[in-house]
């Protein structure tokens, strides 16, 4: 058994494709299916099936799958450790994040970054569905993804809660609304929202948390700018569900607590479990050690 059969494998399974899989790792296709046929060979099961046109393990897949993975893993975390140790990390680290990282995320790749001088930073926002799916497949080191429940599973990847804070509402000066302090979230049935692009986990959120009300939000505005809510709101656009952080920092707005339920926003930092680079699991660690400390 070889590393590189588990790492074709693992590929395979998270791409549902021996051909897509032979592009991620830069290995022709046929070399792929040889190594695989051998590790089935040695350990006496099928591994892979095909079904509805996509490759899926199978019982015994998914029983191997869990340890090649944690295999991987290990040797990441090995090879990150080694190099963290002499501070020789170079190239480039690629960070995905949706809107407003929390604050301890940027403190801990300014000291990263003071560590490792070689490296260069690339840092995108994105919504959670292209983060999650770009981290999954090797486009982004790591990537910073908000939703309304605290880490939930995602398969192949490795997880990290970063923070948690509530959802608040944020109205203008003249609102209906503006008068009160708190606020039932059912109450927003009879209200304009704005709010950010289908995809985005702040979306998601809202209107599973309205629908658990019985009424679909009355979304009029939207933006992929988290910031830009505020200022919807205080032109009078609509009430702006968003994190409080962010709300407070916004100027002609009153911030109104939700209740009944309250909302949070629960953000994680998640790497590929099995197939991280060496300069992504050694920011990955890095931001651990941070939290630890904090």
């Amino acid at each position: 058994m070889e590393l590189r059969q588990l790492t074709y494998l693992v590929a395979v399974v998270e791409e549902g494709s021996f051909s897509r899989a032979a592009e991620r790792i830069h290995v022709a296709q046929p070399a792929i299916s040889r190594q695989i046929a051998q590790l089935e060979r040695e350990l006496g099961e099928r591994l892979l099936s095909r079904s509805r046109h996509r490759i899926e393990p199978t019982a015994a897949g998914h029983a191997f799958l869990v340890h090649a993975q944690a295999a991987l893993a290990a040797l990441a975390d090995g090879r990150s450790a080694v190099a963290d140790l002499h501070a020789s990390l170079s190239g480039r680290l690629t960070i995905g994040s949706v809107q407003a990282p929390p604050a301890l995320l940027i403190a801990a790749l300014a000291s990263f970054k003071r560590r490792h001088q070689l490296v260069e930073v690339m840092f995108r926002i994105a919504n959670v569905e292209a983060l999650t799916s770009d981290v999954a497949v090797g486009r982004l080191d790591v990537a910073v993804i908000g939703s309304g429940d605290p880490a939930p599973p995602r398969p192949g990847l490795e997880q990290t809660p970063l923070s948690s804070e509530p959802l608040v509402a944020a109205v203008g000066l003249e609102h209906p609304l503006a008068a009160h302090r708190t606020i039932p979230l059912a109450v927003l049935r009879d209200y304009p929202l704005v709010t950010l692009p289908h995809g985005s986990g702040l979306r998601t959120l809202l209107k599973r948390a309205c629908a658990a009300k019985g009424f679909q939000p009355r979304i009029e505005a939207e933006s992929d700018d988290v910031v830009l809510l505020a200022e919807l709101a205080a032109a009078g656009l609509g009430v702006a569900v968003m994190p409080r952080s962010l709300a407070e920092r916004a100027e002609h707005v009153r911030i109104l607590r939700v209740r009944e339920p309250e909302l949070r926003r629960h953000v994680s930092l998640a790497i590929n479990a099995s197939g991280a680079s060496v300069t992504g699991r050694a920011f990955y660690r890095h931001v651990q050690r941070a939290l630890a400390a904090a």
